[in-house]
C-alpha cells in the first residue's frame, strides 16, 4: 500500500532546525499563530463595542424583553458539538494505528461532520429569525430586536468564514492529497472553537440583556 502519511511543506533553511515530525497523518511545524491571534482580537474588539453599545442603551425607556426563539439553545449544542467533532477529527489524523489511509478517511468522516454540523448551526439561526418575523419583530421593531439581529448575524456572518477555511483545509487532506500545513489545521480549530465559545456569551448577553 502506498505510503499516506501527509507531510507538512517543506520549510525554509532559516526555519529546517525547527522543524519536528510526529507520527501519524499530520505533521508537526513550528510556526506563528499570530495571524488568528490577531483577527480573534479584532472580532473580540468588535463584539465588545456592540456590548458596550447594548448597556447604555438599555438604560433607556424604550427598552422591552424579547422573547427568545427555543431554537437558539438548539443552535448551542450544534456548534459546540462541532467543537467536539473537529477534536476527534484531530485524534483521528494524529494517530499512528498502523493504517494512514484508515485514519485519514476516518479524520475527513469527523471533519465532514464539523461541516454539517457549522452548516446547521447557521440554518437554526435563520429559522430563529423567522421565528422573530412570525412574531412581528423585526429589525428596526425596537433597540431589543436592533441588536439581537446585528449581534447574530454578524456571529454567523464569522461563522460562514469559518466554514470556509473548514472546507479548503477538507480540500487540503481530501481523499486523493497528501500535503497540508499543520498550521492550516490548528489555525482553523482555534478560529472554530472561539466561535463556538463566542457564541456562547453571546446567548447569555441575549437572555441577560435582551
Amino acid at each position: 500500500m502506498a505510503s499516506t502519511t501527509i507531510t507538512a511543506v517543506a520549510p525554509d533553511s532559516t526555519n529546517a532546525p525547527q522543524a519536528k515530525t510526529a507520527k501519524g497523518v499530520l505533521v508537526r511545524t513550528r510556526s506563528s499563530q499570530s495571524g488568528i491571534w490577531v483577527g480573534i482580537f479584532a472580532i473580540t474588539m468588535s463584539f465588545a463595542a456592540l456590548t458596550s453599545a447594548l448597556i447604555v442603551r438599555e438604560g433607556t425607556s424604550d427598552w422591552a424583553h424579547l422573547a427568545l426563539p427555543p431554537v437558539l439553545y438548539l443552535n448551542t449544542l450544534l456548534l459546540l458539538a462541532s467543537s467536539g467533532t473537529f477534536e476527534l477529527s484531530r485524534l483521528r489524523l494524529e494517530a499512528n494505528s498502523g493504517d494512514s489511509e484508515r485514519g485519514r478517511r476516518s479524520g475527513m468522516l469527523w471533519l465532514a461532520a464539523t461541516l454539517g454540523l457549522g452548516v446547521a448551526f447557521c440554518a437554526g439561526q435563520y429559522l430563529a429569525w423567522e421565528n422573530l418575523r412570525a412574531q412581528g419583530v423585526y429589525l428596526a421593531t425596537n433597540p431589543n430586536s436592533s441588536f439581537f439581529y446585528v449581534l447574530t448575524f454578524l456571529h454567523v456572518v464569522h461563522v460562514t468564514g469559518g466554514i470556509a477555511a473548514l472546507l479548503y483545509l477538507m480540500g487540503k487532506l481530501g481523499w486523493g492529497r497528501k500535503q497540508a500545513r499543520r498550521s492550516t489545521f490548528d489555525n482553523t480549530a482555534i478560529y472554530w472553537h472561539f466561535m463556538g465559545a463566542l457564541w456562547v456569551y453571546l446567548l447569555l448577553l441575549c437572555v441577560i440583556k435582551l
